[in-house]
C-alpha cells in the first residue's frame, strides 16, 4: 500500500504583486504561511499515527516554506529536489504579467506542442515533464507507505501526469488544474498495483484560513 499526499503550494509574494512564478523566487506570504500550516494540521489527521513519513518538495523557497511547516509537523526533514520545481517561463520571470502578454507565443493547435516554446528562454513541457517524471520515478523507488510532495501549479498536471503513467508525448492537451494550498491524494494498492487519484485538489482544509 502506499498512499501519496501531493501539495501545490499556498498563496506566494508574486500571487499578490501580479508578477510571473516559474523559477521566480517568491516568499510565502502571511496568508501562505498560515495555509501551510493547515496543510499540515489536515495531513496530520489523515496519517496514521506512528507510520513512516517521507516529505520531498520543490527547492524554491515558497515550496520549501511550505515543506518545512509540513515537516515540523511530523517531526522529520523535508528533502529538497529541483526536479519538483514549477516551469521555468524565461524572460518574463518575476516581471508584470504585461511582458507575458506581450511575449506570449501560443502553442500549436497540431503538431509538437510538448517542445513549443511559448517565451523566450522559457522551458518546453516535454523538459518539465522529463523532469518531473524522474523525479517520481525516484521517489516511488522507496518502500515508505505514506509520502508527501510539495510542488507548483503548472507542474502539478505532470506528476499526476507521471503518477498515472501517462506517456510523455500524449501530453500535449493535458491539463489538470487545482487551486494553490490544495491536497491530492494518490494511492497505490498492494494486489493489483493500481494507481487511484482518490481526492484531487481539497482545499477543505483552508476554510478557516481564506478571505472572506
Amino acid at each position: 500500500m502506499r498512499m501519496v499526499y501531493v501539495i501545490t503550494h499556498p498563496e506566494a509574494a508574486h500571487h499578490v504583486e501580479g508578477l510571473v512564478g516559474g523559477w521566480y523566487d517568491s516568499r510565502l506570504t502571511q496568508a501562505g504561511a498560515a495555509a501551510a500550516q493547515a496543510i499540515g494540521e489536515a495531513l496530520r489527521e489523515v496519517v496514521p499515527e506512528g507510520a513512516e513519513v517521507e516529505l520531498i518538495s520543490s527547492d524554491l523557497q515558497r515550496t520549501a516554506q511550505t515543506a518545512e511547516v509540513i515537516a515540523g509537523r511530523f517531526g522529520i526533514r523535508p528533502v529538497f529536489d529541483p526536479r519538483l520545481r514549477e516551469k521555468s517561463f524565461g524572460e518574463v520571470e518575476g516581471k508584470p504579467r504585461e511582458a507575458w502578454n506581450r511575449l506570449f507565443s501560443p502553442p500549436p493547435l497540431a503538431g509538437d506542442r510538448m517542445g513549443h516554446i511559448e517565451i523566450p528562454g522559457a522551458e518546453s513541457k516535454f523538459a518539465l515533464a522529463q523532469r518531473i517524471y524522474a523525479a517520481l520515478d525516484e521517489i516511488l523507488q522507496s518502500p515508505c507507505e505514506h509520502q508527501i510532495v510539495v510542488t507548483h501549479g503548472f507542474a502539478f498536471t505532470y506528476l499526476v501526469a507521471a503518477w498515472i503513467k501517462m506517456p510523455i508525448d500524449s501530453l500535449g492537451h493535458v491539463v489538470f488544474k487545482v487551486p494553490s494550498g490544495s491536497i491530492t491524494t494518490l494511492h497505490e494498492d498492494d494486489l493489483y498495483r493500481g494507481r487511484m487519484v482518490l481526492r484531487m485538489g481539497a482545499t477543505d482544509h483552508l476554510v478557516d484560513v481564506l478571505p472572506g
